[in-house]
């Protein structure tokens, strides 16, 4: 097992790019793995920014940034920068988000969420091979239509692998797209044990099973909800956090799947 740390804005919004990369390096000589960073009330990218200049081995992530809040291309061009820029530490790791924040605060097209996502990063890894191979980009999908690519527009091949894509999913659907079309998966935090057996595993194996894989190669990123700090000002704002996480999280009825098998069954009410 390796763990893994996050870089965060903090409550005041007074952090600085520095304070991201030295954040980073701490992490790197204290033996973390990597390093993500999540979209909430800040840009997901500019923090991997900054800690890719003070780190040499750490992987970089986002857990997650919002697919479909940006178009394919937008992406592409973004987590391929950073994948070079960091020297193939980059890990993409996207998610759904719900429909009231696509189309409310994004105001962008929600519809049949898990065929979207699988599209959409088929999309991605089109429009990557078109740079490193200089490929006649030519994808036409159901939601996304890209076939214009000229050589102006297009970076150079990097020397690096395209970056891994993980997928945040909750659902049996969103779930089989991961282990369809990704390379690893990245459960909801309110997951339990009985969910992640009962129905994670099955419905990513399903998923695997269609690309000819198996979990030997796949990775699964788990994270927690976690208060901690050095003072009892940091405890407090940590934890504060943490509830408003929850709070959230547990607001939305999709989410609650994860743990209402085993708190329904406990009460008798699932």
């Amino acid at each position: 097992m390796k763990i893994d740390t996050r870089l965060a804005w903090p409550d005041d919004g007074r952090q600085s790019v520095t304070d991201f990369a030295e954040a980073a390096r701490e992490a790197e000589a204290r033996g973390y793995r990597g390093s993500w960073s999540a979209e909430s009330a800040h840009d997901p990218f500019l923090p991997l920014v900054a800690a890719a200049h003070t780190t040499s081995t750490l992987e970089l992530g986002t857990a997650i940034t919002v697919a479909f809040a940006r178009t394919p291309m937008t992406l592409a061009y973004t987590a391929y920068d950073l994948q070079t820029l960091s020297r193939g530490r980059f890990l993409l790791g996207l998610g759904s988000q719900v429909r009231a924040h696509i189309e409310r605060r994004f105001d962008m097209p929600w519809s049949r969420p898990a065929a979207r996502m699988r599209e959409y990063i088929e999309a991605l890894r089109a429009i990557w091979a078109a740079w490193a191979h200089g490929e006649r980009l030519d994808f036409r999908g159901d939601f996304y239509h890209h076939t214009l690519m000229t050589p102006f527009f297009s970076p150079p091949p990097s020397p690096f692998e395209t970056p891994a894509v993980y997928l945040a999913a909750v659902g049996d659907q969103m779930t089989e797209v991961a282990g369809s079309v990704c390379d690893g998966l990245m459960p909801h935090p309110f997951t339990t044990m009985r969910y992640l057996r009962e129905r994670t595993l099955p419905a990513l194996e399903r998923g695997l099973a269609s690309s000819g894989r198996d979990l030997t190669k796949f990775s699964i990123s788990v994270s927690a909800l976690i208060a901690t700090g050095s003072t009892e000002e940091h405890m407090a704002m940590a934890i504060r956090r943490v509830k408003q996480q929850i709070a959230f999280y547990g607001s939305t009825r999709l989410t609650t799947r994860c743990w209402s098998c085993t708190v329904g069954r406990t009460l008798g009410t699932n």
